[in-house]
């Protein structure tokens, strides 16, 4: 990995990619300069950057005592692999829509030469034509390929647009570098840059020398490398990257015990029991929840109708549904008597009915032990969409029931120009109260002890309605706080459809009532949703009150599975800055969970009016906790980066909203995952 996080030789690029899925994570550091970077492989030939660079000393004189904070995107296409006889090619745009301090374009070829030495060249454009730069070849197609517009000239309001008018544009320049593997472990790189940081030379925050950069990287067998490097004959650095592949667990069997297993069927545990009889059903309700207890979920309903038994469940552990689907239809086989054939496994979410697996149980003693028993039962068996079911059965004990925890808490907030990174910490108290099947009452309090959110000077000078920019108030004014006090009802009011209303306060700064239908047919591709909303502005000091601002907010919204894990959605609609617009999204999750993707979002509002960044953007990801530990489990750690808070585009943060709830329980995330169906 380059200087600048992405696949290259020292700070010049090459044409290579990483492997498909995969995630590097770079920091660096030389001179006055240090830039931290993630890079993902979205597609076999195709990887996406965001860079995140801290420059000393580059505005003298200016705020933040001359330090600059500049955020970049990067796009990378591999246009041919390498063959025998010719080299891989690749063509790139490096900031492409930021402040331009690293903008630039470049086509470079990489070919091997043995199993040691690595040789690439290139032509480089805007920030890669500094040194050695000649007249545009591209000018011989059209005249406006000769000269470059200055993509930062209308400051910091222009930046987050992307740059089209500049792109390949301008004087051209050549760079080249080889690359030798000494050993298994250690490489040397050797490079021309044609990059002279004249910029950051003017203003005395690094000193060029010479256009030669040398490396010397070591990798470990983890996956991360350490590197020290010299820039330009003077300036040393270090460097330290890690590269993931998010589709492997870090434990990947598992470090789950091994389900039940199957016992004949006369050796039941409730063999020769009439479950017709009160009394015996109900020692087979007792004796159901306790085992699928054991296995981390809840038991709320069990109907047995002579040979067919239906379970109602909640899955509070596994965070492969299949893998749940396996271990409840497991407990069933070894509890029930031996006339039972077939098992229905119904799943809940907050008592809401959503999708039924029904497993045979003659293909569970069949194949328990085939080489490809998952997937023949896989084939047997049938996901159904579970819009009828009602209480019948419903254990005694399964509602009311009232849960709590308390615990730390972790807020961040990045990117603000006076401090990259601020904080709070503190105690975080939440309990549900769950009525009925689908009616909740939930809460979240929380009181920070520690932390510097409240400590930022900078305000709002935003000419649209401030509707989040004011984020900073509410870290200052508050103390205690009521982060989350909501009634919610979830209910099924006909096939393949699914809907919500919540009232109360909905997060940290509205408050309102939110309505919302789904339609999601069990084995489709597409999901269709609208939401509505009345959001009134909560008090800075995040307690009861309100401020005088309200909107009526919501979105058509439009999901569609695009397969080999890429999903889209698309919401159009009115925001809480009464601007018109739509949200544009796309995400790549792998069948263990873990998900990165990003977002945009175009509206009435002008780029002018929504200031820094232009329009609302960001990245965003999802790490399944069970990715980390190797243990099951439903919790994620998830974040949105956004380059800046502005109040266009701005939507309610609602949760639980119905696609996310509804969609690990269908019948596409469902097959995903059925490899763990007997794990």
């Amino acid at each position: 990995m380059s200087t600048y996080g992405t696949p290259g030789l020292v700070d010049m690029p090459t044409a290579e990619v990483l492997p498909d899925g995969h995630v590097a994570l770079t920091t660096s550091h030389f001179g006055n300069i240090t830039r931290n970077t993630a890079t993902f492989q979205v597609l076999p030939r195709v990887y996406g950057t965001f860079r995140y660079a801290i420059i000393d000393d580059f505005d003298p004189g200016g705020p933040q005592d001359g330090t600059r904070y500049d955020r970049s995107f990067d796009l990378h296409y591999q246009i041919t692999d390498e063959t025998l006889r010719f080299p891989s090619l690749a063509v790139g745009l490096r900031d492409f829509g930021g402040t331009g301090i690293y903008s630039g374009e470049y086509f470079v070829g990489t070919k091997r030469f043995g199993p040691k030495l690595k040789v690439t060249g290139g032509m480089g454009w805007g920030r890669l034509a500094q040194r050695g730069s000649f007249s545009n070849p591209l000018g011989v197609i059209a005249g406006r390929f000769d000269t470059r517009p200055d993509v930062g000239a209308g400051g910091i309001n222009t930046t987050g647009q992307l740059d089209f008018g500049a792109w390949f544009r301008g004087p051209a320049a050549l760079f080249a570098g080889v690359e030798y593997q000494a050993t298994d472990r250690l490489s040397f790189q050797l490079e021309y840059s044609s990059d002279a940081y004249d910029r950051e030379q003017s203003v005395g925050a690094i000193d060029i020398k010479t256009p030669v950069n040398v490396g010397l990287n070591y990798s470990y067998p983890s996956g991360s490398n350490l590197r020290a490097f010299v820039i330009g004959g003077s300036e040393v650095g270090l460097q330290y990257s890690l590269t993931l592949n998010p589709a492997k667990r870090r434990a990947p069997g598992g470090l789950d015990p091994a389900p039940k297993p199957l016992v004949p069927r006369n050796q039941a545990v409730l063999a020769g029991h009439d479950l017709r009889q009160p009394v015996q059903k109900a020692k087979a309700d007792r004796t159901l929840k306790a085992m699928l207890a054991q296995e981390g979920m809840t038991l709320q309903g069990l109907t047995v109708n002579g040979h067919r038994a239906q379970v109602r469940l909640e899955n509070n552990l596994w965070d492969i549904e299949a893998q749940a689907a396996g271990w409840a239809a497991r407990a069933m086989a070894v509890a029930l008597p031996a006339e039972v054939e077939v098992f229905d496994i119904t799943f809940q979410a907050n008592g809401m009915a959503i999708s039924t697996v029904t497993v045979a149980r003659a293909d569970l003693e069949e194949l328990k032990n085939d080489y490809d028993g998952a997937w023949r039962t896989l084939a047997r068996s049938r996901i159904s969409d579970a819009h009828a079911e009602n209480r019948q059965g419903e254990l005694t004990e399964a509602f009311p029931t009232f849960s709590y925890g308390l615990g730390p808490y972790l807020a961040l907030s990045l990117f603000d120009p006076d401090s990259p990174l601020r904080y709070d910490v503190g105690a975080q108290f939440t309990a549900d109260y769950r009525v009925s099947p689908g009616l909740t009452f939930s809460g979240r309090f929380r009181y920070p002890l520690a932390g510097d959110m409240d400590e930022a000077t900078r305000r709002s000078n935003s000419v649209i309605q401030r509707v989040r920019s004011d984020a900073v108030l509410y870290a200052i004014e508050s103390d205690f706080e009521v982060n989350k006090l909501t009634a919610e009802y979830m209910f099924r009011p006909g096939q393949d459809l699914f809907g919500r209303v919540t009232g109360g306060y909905l997060e940290n700064m509205y408050g309102g009532l939110s309505g919302e239908l789904l339609w999601y047919p069990v084995a489709s591709r597409l999901a269709l949703g609208v939401e509505v909303n009345y959001a009134k502005q909560r008090d800075f000091d995040m307690l009861f009150g309100f401020q005088d601002y309200d909107v009526v907010t919501g979105h058509a919204s439009a999901y569609y599975d695009l397969g080999n894990g890429f999903t889209t959605q698309v919401d159009v609609g009115r925001y809480l800055a009464k601007d018109w617009g739509a949200t544009f999204g796309l995400d790549r999750e792998f069948n263990n969970g873990f998900k990165i993707g990003g977002y945009f979002t175009l509206t009435d509002v002008s780029f002018d009016d929504f200031g820094e960044g232009s329009f609302d953007k960001g990245v965003r990801f999802s790490v399944p906790l069970s990715w980390l530990t190797g243990e099951p489990s439903r919790d994620t750690v998830s974040r949105v980066i956004q380059p800046v808070t502005r109040d266009g585009g701005a939507r309610l943060n609602v949760e639980n909203r119905l696609y996310n709830v509804v969609r690990d329980y269908r019948a596409d995330k469902l097959s995903d995952g059925w490899g763990r169906f007997y794990r």
